[in-house]
């Protein structure tokens, strides 16, 4: 489904129940400032590659202009043909467009990464900075640019454009809006997403491949970046997408509602594979192969109502799943969780019931191997409240193991536990 479709079934949704009966979409018409539109036959397709196609390039220039010539006709499709792509920015998709690849022949990759210090300090309304060493950065190059906040003691990252320079002086696309000091350990390094975007809506991302280069690119947090990385958007389909070797994330989306990552595999990654961000609504994650990444699936603050199903998550270096910070009402169903290295699912502590992952569901999951000798398949922390885990199969091989399959911490309240089938553990359950 496609994200003017799911943006036509929302609305047609609320209209039905507000007046009867949906709108029939073959009396629909196109009108002015109507977000609900007739189902088209045909629409805008441009093709990108680096031969024979509608725009010919194989960098992060030619996938934008495509990207922006279908946006500033509405929408449709950048078909991407195959071949290697190398990017040293972000490709920031655009509302009503579909990005599509032809399966593992299309592969965007990350080029490599340098960085410098800043010469000069720059101020909050500056829109330039000045580097000590400008080699290898070239203008249209995506930055990020990080320092220590002079005021609060944190980290201050933004990402930006270069569009100008004299010498080792560049102007950037927007102003900083925050102070770069030198006192801040102020750099500067050529990192970005590889797919990206803001405040957008009713998009689709299908069948290729990212790379993220992580052997040649410094880490950038998944708050900022990932092989996928958007903000504030909504009504986004990831289909068929391989999000591979980025020195951070696989796939991350903050503040982003109703985004469906769908028969996509992650793998490879430092950091998280999936990461639904902070504050998003109903993410679906279904039919996803996530591995060899730090974290399988990591819900962030604030994820409701979303849904983890089917998907094979294994080998993940420290918990398959992660539910935590007013994570809540969340379903967790008919996964095959193995081979993590610290938990398969963790309910995170955080800092007390207000803020602790309440009224989620684990039910019908295969849990395999997980956990080190003396650890835990399923791990419940904190002050959570209203949990039911139930119908799961935990199965362990390993020998010699003082494992325990679900620890119910002393301060959860209402967590349910039944009808699974556990086998191999020393223990089934422990209460503290």
């Amino acid at each position: 489904m496609c994200g003017r479709s799911m943006a036509f079934l929302l609305l047609a949704s609320f209209i039905g129940s507000a007046l009867g009966d949906p709108p029939d979409p073959a009396r629909v018409r196109a009108t002015s400032g109507d977000p609900v539109e007739p189902k088209w036959d045909e629409r805008l397709t441009v093709t990108v590659g680096p031969g024979k196609a509608d725009i010919v390039g194989a960098n992060h220039k030619a996938l934008q202009a495509a990207v922006d010539y279908v946006a500033r006709l509405g929408g449709g499709t950048v078909q991407v043909l195959p071949g290697t792509y190398r990017l040293r920015n972000a490709v920031h998709l655009a509302s009503g467009v579909r990005i599509r690849g032809s399966g593992k022949d299309t592969v965007l990759i990350k080029e490599p990464s340098i960085s410098t210090k800043l010469a000069a300090d720059s101020d909050w309304y500056d829109q330039e900075i000045t580097l000590v060493d400008a080699k290898g950065f070239q203008i249209g190059d995506g930055v990020c640019i990080r320092a220590q906040n002079p005021h609060n003691g944190g980290q201050s990252v933004l990402k930006r454009t270069l569009v100008a320079r004299t010498g080792k002086r560049f102007k950037l696309d927007r102003a900083l809006r925050e102070n770069f000091w030198l006192m801040g350990q102020a750099t500067v390094s050529t990192l970005a997403p590889i797919l990206t975007a803001e405040n957008a809506h009713d998009m689709v991302v299908e069948n290729l491949v990212l790379d993220g280069n992580k052997s040649k690119n410094d880490n950038l947090d998944g708050n900022y970046a990932g092989c996928i990385f958007m903000q504030d958007c909504r009504a986004v389909a990831i289909r068929g997408v391989t999000a591979r070797n980025y020195n951070g994330d696989g796939i991350s989306w903050q503040i982003c509602h109703d985004v469906l990552v769908e028969h996509c595999h992650v793998h490879g990654n430092v950091s998280l594979g999936l990461h639904p961000g902070s504050g998003s609504q109903r993410p679906i994650m279904r039919g996803n192969r996530i591995h060899d990444n730090d974290i399988g699936i990591f819900f962030c603050w604030g994820v409701k109502f979303g849904l983890a199903e089917k998907n094979m998550i294994e080998n993940n270096r420290s918990y398959g799943v992660s539910i935590g910070h007013r994570d809540t009402d969340n379903l967790v169903r008919d996964n095959d969780i193995k081979t993590s290295g610290k938990v398969g699912v963790l309910f995170r502590p955080e800092r007390g019931k207000a803020f602790a992952p309440h009224r989620n569901r684990l039910i019908g999951n295969r849990l395999t191997d997980n956990a080190p000798a003396d650890g835990y398949a399923i791990d419940v922390q904190g002050e959570t409240e209203d949990i039911l885990i139930e119908k799961n199969v935990l199965h362990e091989t390993r020998p010699n193991g003082r494992r325990t399959a679900i620890r119910i911490g002393p301060k959860t309240r209402n967590v349910q536990v039944r009808d699974n089938h556990v086998e191999g553990f020393a223990r089934e359950t422990a209460r503290q």
